[in-house]
């Protein structure tokens, strides 16, 4: 027997699954999913079955029954003060219902994000809220643009979407997509808004920009051009590392076509991420590229736009990227492992020690379930029921459960005893939940659609009603490089020695996500930096310092390291800070220094 469920991971692609019941049962990809090809990744083929599991709910480093670890768990949330942490190891709905029980006892929640929260923000100032873009539209682009997202790694199932395509790649890092493109601009780090501003500047100066269209979408054109022309143009072109010949290439590619953005993460992992965003958006409404056939900028879309949440709750709120964990008697982790996720570990890890009921929920050891006085197992995706939306195409899924398994407890019967332990009541049953989510949205046959799904996005006006109209940036606060202090930063700096300090990089890795799954040790850097292949350094920042072995790569660009973000210790060396705008932690906002160790 043959049953479909999807894949909770979290990643663009939101896989549909068919699942062959046996002793040992297969999964394959579902052929006849409008996004999928039957194919699956190396998390879903391997990695996520050959990864031991916590199996035992543990209190106080003994192992206990789920009864006598639940009735802990109990106690602890009898505390004056607490705190649920959720991380996204598991990216379906039902992750949510926690927040209903944390209502009740008036506790707290996060907000923000650590993953794109900066560029979420930046999409809601341009155009009021984040629409998909559905695969369908990328298919029919003449150009794509992969700015700062690493799809072969991140989005495999977009690339028979990006076939015949003309590809532009702009990223630091001479990735596998990059070096299929037809042009890629290696453009140095946290320099994507002012390529975006520059490329805006020179569409304007040779008319080459969508009058019509602005004029009834985006009036403040003109506004927008004077803006640009603040921005000096031989300096700024310096700093990106780029030259006028690069600029008139990468405009042969945008001129009079139809051009999508995929735009990642890896634009707004900073303080001005936000302006990143708004930049590329403004560039792309230059151009007149929303609203119409096969034209779009493709971001993490709100997955529940137009979607009514049963688990929205009204909670004290505090920031998730620079949670200070030690105001809290008793702080649940579900789905995550903060001590080695979140930006400055040596903070971290610290206040996460003075929490005096540290309770872990999860699937995995890890630094963080290792310091918890309370473990309590999870069901995997396979073994529960529940809803996959997705960020990365409009259609949902319905999560079923295909496997049985006498290991862990799921969030809702986590939910539904903590409820009876206190005797709350108002909670509905599992199948209410699911319910209503999967009729919130539109069918295509058997398919289920997101009801904010557009064929061709922002075709009528932006905002939620469709009613307003685009907004170009306007400003640019920055005191990492001032814009207006922008000729004398580069007089100074013809007379200041090398710069022997390097930009940090921390895309994902294609055998992990994050700290789940696969680890590394490694730090790549480019060879004509003057490290040896398999060579231990010390990698410090002002937050703190690590060990890693040095992998050489000639795709890497000279003065940046790439740590992927399942490296152990990556992030004793990130500053926690949050974004200007959109609460994101900013992993890339620091530049690191190498000490060779002597062994």
């Amino acid at each position: 027997m043959i049953t479909k469920t999807a894949c909770g991971l979290d990643c663009y692609d939101a896989c549909s699954i068919l699942v062959e019941e046996g002793k040992f049962p297969k999964i394959k990809g579902n052929v006849n999913h409008p996004t999928g090809n039957g194919a699956l990744c190396a998390l879903l083929n391997k990695h996520i079955f050959e990864i031991p599991r916590i199996e035992k709910p543990r209190v106080d480093g003994k192992e206990v029954s789920m009864a006598e670890a639940m009735e802990a768990v109990a106690d602890a949330f009898k505390e004056k003060k607490s705190l649920l942490w959720r991380g996204s190891g598991n990216f379906a709905v039902m992750q949510e219902i926690t927040n209903l029980f944390m209502e009740k006892i008036h506790g707290s929640l996060t907000k923000g994000s650590l993953c794109d929260g900066a560029g979420d923000a930046g999409i809601e100032l341009g155009r009021g809220v984040n629409r998909s873009l559905s695969p369908g539209q990328i298919a029919k682009a003449d150009t794509v643009v992969v700015w700062g997202r690493n799809v072969t790694v991140t989005n495999a199932h977009i690339m028979p979407f990006l076939e015949g395509k003309k590809i532009v790649v702009i990223d630091p890092v001479r990735t596998a997509i990059a070096k299929k493109a037809d042009l890629h601009l290696q453009i140095q780090p946290r320099t994507d808004y002012y390529l975006a501003i520059m490329l805006a500047r020179f569409i304007f100066m040779e008319d080459s920009e969508d009058v019509a269209w602005m004029d009834e979408f985006a009036p403040e054109y003109e506004d927008f051009y004077d803006y640009t022309r603040e921005h000096r143009i031989k300096a700024i072109l310096a700093y990106i590392g780029v030259d006028l010949g690069d600029m008139g290439e990468m405009l042969e590619y945008l001129r009079d076509q139809k051009v999508v953005f995929l735009v990642g993460n890896g634009v707004q992992k900073y303080s001005v991420g936000s302006y990143a965003l708004h930049a590329i958006d403004s560039l792309a409404a230059t151009l007149g590229l929303f609203g119409k056939e096969g034209c779009g900028v493709s971001y993490l879309a709100n997955s529940k736009l137009g979607m009514k949440n049963p688990f929205e709750v009204k909670c004290n709120r505090v920031p998730k990227a620079t949670t200070n964990f030690s105001e809290f008697d008793t702080v649940l982790v579900q789905g995550g492992n903060p001590a080695e996720s979140m930006p400055d570990s040596n903070r971290v890890q610290k206040e996460l020690e003075d929490v005096k009921n540290l309770i872990y929920f999860g699937l995995y050891e890890n630094v963080t379930s290792k310091m918890a006085r309370i473990v309590i197992p999870a069901k995997n995706f396979f073994e529960k029921e529940d809803v996959r939306l997705s960020y990365g195409h409009q259609y949902v899924e319905k999560m079923n459960k295909v496997l049985d398994s006498d290991i862990g407890i799921s969030e809702y019967d986590f939910t539904k005893t903590l409820f009876d332990v206190f005797g709350f009541e108002g909670l509905a049953s599992e199948e209410h939940y699911i319910n209503t989510w999967l009729e919130q949205c539109q069918k295509e046959g058997e398919q289920y659609i997101s009801p904010a799904y557009q064929e061709v996005p922002y075709a009528k006006g932006f905002g939620e009603d469709e009613e307003d109209e685009f907004e170009f940036i306007e400003e640019y606060e920055d005191d990492f490089v001032n814009t207006k202090r922008f000729r004398k930063h580069r007089k100074e700096s013809k007379n200041k020695p090398k710069d022997e300090t390097f930009w940090l990089l921390s895309p994902k890795s294609a055998k992990s996500l994050n700290t789940q799954f696969k680890r590394d040790n490694k730090v790549q850097i480019h060879p004509e930096e003057g490290y040896s292949e398999g060579e231990r350094v010390a990698i410090r920042s002002e937050h703190g310092k690590y060990d890693f072995i040095i992998k050489l790569n000639e795709d890497i660009r000279p003065g940046c390291i790439v740590i992927t973000s399942n490296t152990s210790g990556v992030n004793y060396l990130t500053p926690s800070i949050l974004s200007e705008e959109g609460e994101n932690a900013c992993y890339q906002e620091v530049k690191v220094r190498i000490d060779r160790v002597e062994e």
